[in-house]
């Protein structure tokens, strides 16, 4: 049975967070052991957790734009100190868009029948062996990869 709650605090053990287009929660946020269903978008969490480490996701956006010139898709350093660092699969008002957190991905791969450059569905493998089939091309996946390390090296996740 998945946990419902009313709202969540990105921790260490989130990997992602999905929406839900469910009438009693908006996120499902899957962890290292356990999926919880949240009653708050994960743009909301995103949010929260940036107040949390005393910012703004909108000043934590615009730096990353500002160092990197990134205008789309832009990864959130939400606690450099702690490692956090995440990136949206879709633009962050699109309601699809699921944000995965950097320090648990161990790799991306196409799913069966996807190339890197269509427009097909990849394959994210955490670092506990957890997969998760998203809509996203693999070299989407790869880009926002590379960028969120690039991040990571400017604003000292490394």
């Amino acid at each position: 049975m998945t946990t419902l709650l009313n709202n969540y605090v990105i921790n260490e053990d989130t990997m992602a967070l999905l929406p839900a287009a469910h009438i009693d929660y908006d996120t499902i946020a899957i962890e290292t052991n356990q999926e919880l269903c949240i009653r708050k978008t994960p743009h909301q969490l995103i949010r929260d957790a940036c107040l949390n480490d005393c910012s703004t996701y909108e000043g934590r956006r615009e730096a990353v734009m500002h160092h990197f010139g990134f205008k789309r898709k832009v990864p959130v350093p939400i606690s450099p100190a702690q490692n956090c660092f995440v990136f949206p699969t879709h633009a962050p008002a699109d309601f699809v868009c699921s944000w995965i957190f950097y320090s648990h991905v161990q790799n991306v791969l196409p799913a069966s029948g996807s190339t890197k450059n269509t427009h097909g569905q990849s394959i994210i493998v955490f670092k506990n062996g957890r997969q998760l089939q998203v809509d996203v091309s693999l070299y989407v996946l790869e880009k926002q990869l590379a960028r969120t390390g690039m991040c990571m090296w400017k604003f000292g996740g490394w």
